[in-house]
Protein backbone atom coordinates (compact mmCIF):
# COMPACT_ATOMS: atom_id res chain seq x y z
CA UNK A 1 0.00 0.00 0.00
CA UNK A 2 1.24 3.50 -1.12
CA UNK A 3 0.10 6.67 -0.53
CA UNK A 4 -2.21 7.09 -3.81
CA UNK A 5 -4.05 4.65 -2.12
CA UNK A 6 -6.78 6.66 -0.45
CA UNK A 7 -9.78 4.47 0.49
CA UNK A 8 -9.58 1.48 2.52
CA UNK A 9 -11.73 -1.37 3.53
CA UNK A 10 -13.90 -1.16 6.47
CA UNK A 11 -16.79 -1.93 8.32
CA UNK A 12 -19.03 0.67 9.55
CA UNK A 13 -22.35 1.50 11.06
CA UNK A 14 -24.21 3.25 8.29
CA UNK A 15 -26.47 5.03 10.78
CA UNK A 16 -27.31 4.61 14.78
CA UNK A 17 -28.77 1.47 15.65
CA UNK A 18 -28.14 0.14 12.19
CA UNK A 19 -26.28 -3.34 11.75
CA UNK A 20 -22.31 -2.86 10.60
CA UNK A 21 -21.72 -3.60 7.02
CA UNK A 22 -18.60 -3.79 5.35
CA UNK A 23 -17.72 -0.45 2.98
CA UNK A 24 -14.94 1.70 2.11
CA UNK A 25 -13.33 4.45 4.09
CA UNK A 26 -10.75 7.23 2.84
CA UNK A 27 -7.48 7.37 4.81
CA UNK A 28 -5.46 10.84 4.26
CA UNK A 29 -1.86 10.52 2.70
CA UNK A 30 0.87 10.33 4.75
CA UNK A 31 2.07 13.42 6.07
CA UNK A 32 5.82 14.61 7.17
CA UNK A 33 5.04 13.41 10.74
CA UNK A 34 2.33 10.26 9.96
CA UNK A 35 2.84 6.80 10.06
CA UNK A 36 0.84 4.42 7.97
CA UNK A 37 -0.40 0.95 10.11
CA UNK A 38 -1.21 -2.06 8.88
CA UNK A 39 -4.08 -3.09 11.22
CA UNK A 40 -3.31 -6.37 12.78
CA UNK A 41 -6.13 -6.57 15.20
CA UNK A 42 -8.93 -4.22 16.69
CA UNK A 43 -10.59 -4.82 19.85
CA UNK A 44 -14.76 -4.48 20.27
CA UNK A 45 -15.06 -2.10 22.98
CA UNK A 46 -18.38 -1.44 24.69
CA UNK A 47 -17.80 2.13 23.98
CA UNK A 48 -17.59 1.34 20.60
CA UNK A 49 -21.54 0.22 21.30
CA UNK A 50 -22.78 3.05 22.60
CA UNK A 51 -20.96 5.40 20.24
CA UNK A 52 -22.18 3.21 16.92
CA UNK A 53 -26.26 3.33 18.87
CA UNK A 54 -26.15 7.58 20.03
CA UNK A 55 -25.99 6.34 23.58
CA UNK A 56 -23.89 9.14 24.30
CA UNK A 57 -24.78 11.80 21.65
CA UNK A 58 -25.34 12.23 18.37
CA UNK A 59 -22.86 10.54 16.41
CA UNK A 60 -20.73 10.60 13.15
CA UNK A 61 -22.31 8.38 10.44
CA UNK A 62 -20.72 6.58 8.81
CA UNK A 63 -18.86 5.43 12.13
CA UNK A 64 -16.15 2.93 11.71
CA UNK A 65 -15.91 2.02 14.89
CA UNK A 66 -12.50 0.48 17.50
CA UNK A 67 -9.70 2.05 19.38
CA UNK A 68 -8.37 -0.60 20.41
CA UNK A 69 -6.02 -1.33 16.98
CA UNK A 70 -2.79 -2.93 17.23
CA UNK A 71 -0.93 -3.05 13.76
CA UNK A 72 2.60 -3.63 12.04
CA UNK A 73 3.70 0.16 10.59
CA UNK A 74 3.87 0.04 6.72
CA UNK A 75 5.05 3.25 5.77
CA UNK A 76 6.56 6.44 7.28
CA UNK A 77 6.67 10.24 6.38
CA UNK A 78 9.70 11.73 5.86
CA UNK A 79 10.11 13.50 8.93
CA UNK A 80 9.21 10.49 11.49
CA UNK A 81 12.01 9.61 13.99
CA UNK A 82 9.98 6.97 16.42
CA UNK A 83 9.04 4.57 14.03
CA UNK A 84 9.94 2.25 10.98
CA UNK A 85 8.56 0.17 8.69
CA UNK A 86 7.90 -3.43 10.40
CA UNK A 87 7.60 -1.93 13.86
CA UNK A 88 4.74 -3.67 16.14
CA UNK A 89 2.44 -0.51 17.14
CA UNK A 90 -0.55 0.36 18.67
CA UNK A 91 -3.33 2.94 18.45
CA UNK A 92 -5.71 4.15 21.42
CA UNK A 93 -8.75 6.23 21.86
CA UNK A 94 -7.28 9.19 20.29
CA UNK A 95 -4.95 10.49 17.45
CA UNK A 96 -4.66 13.87 18.06
CA UNK A 97 -5.16 17.16 20.70
CA UNK A 98 -4.72 20.77 20.85
CA UNK A 99 -0.68 20.30 21.85
CA UNK A 100 -1.17 23.48 23.57
CA UNK A 101 -3.34 23.58 26.50
CA UNK A 102 -1.99 23.18 29.92
CA UNK A 103 -2.68 19.73 30.01
CA UNK A 104 -1.44 18.91 26.71
CA UNK A 105 1.46 20.65 27.85
CA UNK A 106 1.60 18.39 31.28
CA UNK A 107 1.58 15.39 28.92
CA UNK A 108 -2.52 14.48 29.94
CA UNK A 109 -3.39 14.43 26.36
CA UNK A 110 -6.44 13.01 27.42
CA UNK A 111 -8.29 15.78 29.26
CA UNK A 112 -7.07 18.31 26.43
CA UNK A 113 -9.29 21.43 26.88
CA UNK A 114 -9.88 21.05 23.73
CA UNK A 115 -11.49 17.47 23.97
CA UNK A 116 -8.80 16.09 21.48
CA UNK A 117 -9.48 14.12 18.39
CA UNK A 118 -11.36 10.79 18.95
CA UNK A 119 -9.76 8.14 17.20
CA UNK A 120 -13.54 7.48 15.63
CA UNK A 121 -16.93 9.81 15.53
CA UNK A 122 -15.17 13.26 15.48
CA UNK A 123 -13.60 15.41 13.34
CA UNK A 124 -10.24 16.22 12.99
CA UNK A 125 -8.34 19.74 12.52
CA UNK A 126 -9.23 19.67 9.27
CA UNK A 127 -12.97 19.17 9.43
CA UNK A 128 -12.72 15.88 8.21
CA UNK A 129 -14.24 12.77 9.99
CA UNK A 130 -11.93 10.18 11.94
CA UNK A 131 -12.33 6.57 11.07
CA UNK A 132 -11.60 3.84 13.61
CA UNK A 133 -10.08 0.39 13.40
CA UNK A 134 -12.11 -1.77 12.21
CA UNK A 135 -10.58 -1.06 8.90
CA UNK A 136 -7.59 -2.37 7.25
CA UNK A 137 -5.34 0.61 7.22
CA UNK A 138 -5.03 4.06 9.28
CA UNK A 139 -2.57 6.88 9.43
CA UNK A 140 -1.95 8.21 12.37
CA UNK A 141 0.36 10.80 13.94
CA UNK A 142 3.77 9.79 14.99
CA UNK A 143 3.17 11.25 18.64
CA UNK A 144 0.16 9.53 18.52
CA UNK A 145 1.27 5.91 18.13
CA UNK A 146 2.47 3.71 20.62
CA UNK A 147 4.86 0.95 20.50
CA UNK A 148 4.22 -2.71 21.64
CA UNK A 149 6.82 -4.20 23.36
CA UNK A 150 7.26 -7.79 22.52
CA UNK A 151 6.32 -10.54 24.61
CA UNK A 152 2.81 -9.51 23.66
CA UNK A 153 0.78 -11.08 21.36
CA UNK A 154 -0.57 -8.17 18.75
CA UNK A 155 -4.32 -10.14 19.41
CA UNK A 156 -3.86 -9.50 22.94
CA UNK A 157 -2.22 -6.42 22.77
CA UNK A 158 -4.99 -4.81 21.33
CA UNK A 159 -7.57 -4.44 24.18
CA UNK A 160 -4.55 -2.58 26.38
CA UNK A 161 -4.98 0.66 24.26
CA UNK A 162 -8.42 1.19 26.36
CA UNK A 163 -9.37 -1.65 28.90
CA UNK A 164 -6.03 -2.00 29.74
CA UNK A 165 -4.75 1.76 30.09
CA UNK A 166 -7.87 2.82 31.36
CA UNK A 167 -7.94 0.50 34.34
CA UNK A 168 -3.98 1.32 34.39
CA UNK A 169 -4.23 4.93 35.01
CA UNK A 170 -6.06 4.73 38.21
CA UNK A 171 -4.50 2.16 39.56
CA UNK A 172 -0.96 4.04 39.64
CA UNK A 173 -3.29 7.60 40.08
CA UNK A 174 -4.61 6.42 43.32
CA UNK A 175 -1.21 3.92 44.93
CA UNK A 176 -2.11 0.53 44.53
CA UNK A 177 0.23 -1.50 45.46
CA UNK A 178 1.57 -3.55 48.76
CA UNK A 179 -0.55 -2.91 51.61
CA UNK A 180 -3.65 -1.41 49.50
CA UNK A 181 -6.91 -3.01 49.42
CA UNK A 182 -8.24 -2.52 45.74
CA UNK A 183 -11.58 -3.59 44.45
CA UNK A 184 -12.54 -4.02 41.20
CA UNK A 185 -16.44 -3.67 40.24
CA UNK A 186 -17.34 -6.17 37.16
CA UNK A 187 -15.28 -8.69 35.56
CA UNK A 188 -15.70 -7.77 32.08
CA UNK A 189 -13.47 -6.19 28.95
CA UNK A 190 -12.62 -3.92 31.33
CA UNK A 191 -12.59 -5.58 35.21
CA UNK A 192 -10.43 -8.46 34.10
CA UNK A 193 -7.25 -6.01 33.36
CA UNK A 194 -8.32 -4.34 36.14
CA UNK A 195 -8.01 -7.30 38.63
CA UNK A 196 -4.65 -8.74 36.58
CA UNK A 197 -3.19 -5.01 36.93
CA UNK A 198 -3.40 -4.55 40.37
CA UNK A 199 -2.38 -8.06 41.16
CA UNK A 200 0.87 -7.15 38.98
CA UNK A 201 1.20 -4.09 41.02
CA UNK A 202 1.05 -5.42 44.66
CA UNK A 203 -2.43 -4.83 45.72
CA UNK A 204 -4.94 -7.29 47.61
CA UNK A 205 -7.87 -7.57 44.83
CA UNK A 206 -11.23 -8.15 45.53
CA UNK A 207 -13.75 -8.44 42.73
CA UNK A 208 -17.19 -7.50 43.18
CA UNK A 209 -19.40 -8.87 40.53
CA UNK A 210 -23.48 -9.55 40.60
CA UNK A 211 -22.67 -13.30 40.91
CA UNK A 212 -20.55 -15.78 41.76
CA UNK A 213 -20.58 -17.51 37.94
CA UNK A 214 -17.17 -15.86 37.41
CA UNK A 215 -15.46 -16.33 40.29
CA UNK A 216 -13.21 -19.02 39.03
CA UNK A 217 -11.78 -16.94 36.36
CA UNK A 218 -11.24 -14.05 38.73
CA UNK A 219 -9.07 -15.91 41.23
CA UNK A 220 -7.42 -17.04 38.05
CA UNK A 221 -6.76 -13.72 37.21
CA UNK A 222 -5.02 -12.96 40.44
CA UNK A 223 -8.07 -11.70 42.48
CA UNK A 224 -7.70 -12.70 46.29
CA UNK A 225 -11.03 -12.54 46.94
CA UNK A 226 -14.32 -12.34 44.96
CA UNK A 227 -18.26 -11.47 46.52
CA UNK A 228 -21.61 -11.07 45.04
CA UNK A 229 -23.25 -7.89 45.03
CA UNK A 230 -26.85 -8.91 44.77
CA UNK A 231 -25.64 -10.99 48.13
CA UNK A 232 -26.98 -7.45 50.79
CA UNK A 233 -24.52 -9.28 53.39
CA UNK A 234 -21.38 -8.41 51.09
CA UNK A 235 -22.09 -4.64 51.80
CA UNK A 236 -21.86 -5.55 55.21
CA UNK A 237 -19.54 -7.56 55.71
CA UNK A 238 -16.97 -5.79 53.87
CA UNK A 239 -17.90 -2.16 54.79
CA UNK A 240 -14.66 0.21 55.14
CA UNK A 241 -12.57 -2.47 53.99
CA UNK A 242 -10.94 -0.76 50.44
CA UNK A 243 -8.26 1.91 49.91
CA UNK A 244 -9.73 2.76 46.43
CA UNK A 245 -12.97 0.81 44.24
CA UNK A 246 -12.78 1.23 40.74
CA UNK A 247 -16.15 0.63 38.67
CA UNK A 248 -15.92 -0.86 35.40
CA UNK A 249 -19.90 -1.37 35.02
CA UNK A 250 -21.80 0.88 32.73
CA UNK A 251 -25.13 0.94 34.43
CA UNK A 252 -26.11 2.93 37.57
CA UNK A 253 -24.93 1.88 40.84
CA UNK A 254 -25.82 2.60 44.16
CA UNK A 255 -23.18 4.89 45.04
CA UNK A 256 -24.10 5.33 48.41
CA UNK A 257 -24.05 1.36 48.76
CA UNK A 258 -20.50 1.19 47.16
CA UNK A 259 -19.35 4.15 48.98
CA UNK A 260 -19.62 2.80 52.40
CA UNK A 261 -17.05 -0.28 51.06
CA UNK A 262 -14.62 2.44 51.45
CA UNK A 263 -12.05 3.04 53.84
CA UNK A 264 -11.98 6.91 55.44
CA UNK A 265 -9.67 8.87 52.47
CA UNK A 266 -10.57 6.18 50.05
CA UNK A 267 -11.68 6.92 46.81
CA UNK A 268 -14.23 5.43 44.25
CA UNK A 269 -12.74 5.77 40.95
CA UNK A 270 -15.40 5.42 37.95
CA UNK A 271 -14.40 4.39 34.34
CA UNK A 272 -17.19 2.68 33.17
CA UNK A 273 -19.87 5.48 31.96
CA UNK A 274 -23.72 4.80 32.62
CA UNK A 275 -25.79 6.46 29.69
CA UNK A 276 -28.61 7.48 32.57
CA UNK A 277 -27.75 9.60 35.47
CA UNK A 278 -26.91 8.48 39.03
CA UNK A 279 -27.84 9.84 42.15
CA UNK A 280 -25.66 10.24 45.64
CA UNK A 281 -26.67 11.33 49.23
CA UNK A 282 -23.46 13.38 49.68
CA UNK A 283 -23.74 12.13 53.93
CA UNK A 284 -21.51 8.88 51.52
CA UNK A 285 -19.31 11.09 50.99
CA UNK A 286 -18.90 13.71 54.10
CA UNK A 287 -18.62 10.92 56.45
CA UNK A 288 -15.10 9.27 55.81
CA UNK A 289 -13.69 12.14 54.06
CA UNK A 290 -13.95 9.90 50.96
CA UNK A 291 -13.82 10.64 47.32
CA UNK A 292 -16.10 10.00 44.44
CA UNK A 293 -13.95 10.29 41.06
CA UNK A 294 -13.58 9.60 37.56
CA UNK A 295 -10.74 8.35 35.45
CA UNK A 296 -10.46 8.43 31.91
CA UNK A 297 -8.27 6.38 29.88
CA UNK A 298 -4.52 7.65 30.21
CA UNK A 299 -2.15 10.04 28.61
CA UNK A 300 0.26 8.98 25.72
CA UNK A 301 3.07 8.74 28.05
CA UNK A 302 1.40 6.17 30.42
CA UNK A 303 -0.11 4.19 27.31
CA UNK A 304 3.26 3.18 26.76
CA UNK A 305 4.33 2.90 30.16
CA UNK A 306 0.98 0.64 30.28
CA UNK A 307 2.12 -1.25 27.90
CA UNK A 308 5.98 -1.60 28.54
CA UNK A 309 4.26 -2.80 32.75
CA UNK A 310 2.05 -5.54 30.73
CA UNK A 311 4.66 -7.01 28.91
CA UNK A 312 7.54 -6.83 31.86
CA UNK A 313 4.52 -9.35 33.51
CA UNK A 314 3.29 -11.03 30.74
CA UNK A 315 0.14 -9.41 30.64
CA UNK A 316 -2.39 -9.73 28.04
CA UNK A 317 -6.04 -9.16 27.79
CA UNK A 318 -8.22 -12.44 27.72
CA UNK A 319 -9.67 -12.52 23.71
CA UNK A 320 -11.79 -14.40 21.71
CA UNK A 321 -10.87 -13.78 18.28
CA UNK A 322 -13.76 -13.08 15.54
CA UNK A 323 -13.72 -12.53 11.80
CA UNK A 324 -14.97 -9.37 11.00
CA UNK A 325 -18.78 -10.55 9.90
CA UNK A 326 -19.47 -11.22 13.33
CA UNK A 327 -18.67 -8.13 15.05
CA UNK A 328 -23.15 -7.70 14.78
CA UNK A 329 -23.24 -11.11 16.78
CA UNK A 330 -20.30 -9.65 19.13
CA UNK A 331 -21.82 -6.39 20.12
CA UNK A 332 -25.16 -7.86 21.20
CA UNK A 333 -23.04 -10.90 23.14
CA UNK A 334 -21.03 -7.75 24.51
CA UNK A 335 -24.38 -5.96 25.41
CA UNK A 336 -25.51 -9.55 26.79
CA UNK A 337 -21.79 -10.34 29.15
CA UNK A 338 -21.31 -12.84 26.96
CA UNK A 339 -17.34 -12.78 26.28
CA UNK A 340 -14.40 -13.40 28.09
CA UNK A 341 -13.33 -11.16 27.85
CA UNK A 342 -12.67 -9.02 24.98
CA UNK A 343 -13.54 -9.68 21.20
CA UNK A 344 -10.58 -9.23 19.04
CA UNK A 345 -11.09 -8.83 15.37
CA UNK A 346 -9.07 -10.49 12.89
CA UNK A 347 -8.60 -7.39 10.38
CA UNK A 348 -7.47 -9.63 7.74
CA UNK A 349 -10.74 -10.85 7.48
CA UNK A 350 -12.41 -7.55 6.73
Amino acid sequence: MTTNVTTVPAYAAPAANAPLERTTVPRRPVGEHDVLIEIKYAGICHSDIHQARDGWGEGIFPMVPGHEIAGIVAEVGPGVSRFQVGDRVGVGCFVDSCRECAYCLQGLEQYCVQGGTGTYNALDKNGEPTYGGYSSHIVVDENYTLRIPEGIGLDEAAPLLCAGITLYSPLAHWHAGPGKKVAIVGLGGLGHMGVKIAHALGAEVTVLSQSLKKQEDGLKLGADHYYATSDPATFTELAGTFDLVISTVSAPLDFNAYLSLVKTDGALVNVGAPEEPVSLNLFSLIGGRKTLAGSMIGSIAETQEMLDFCAEHGLGAEIELIRAEQINEAYERVVASDVRYRFVIDASTI
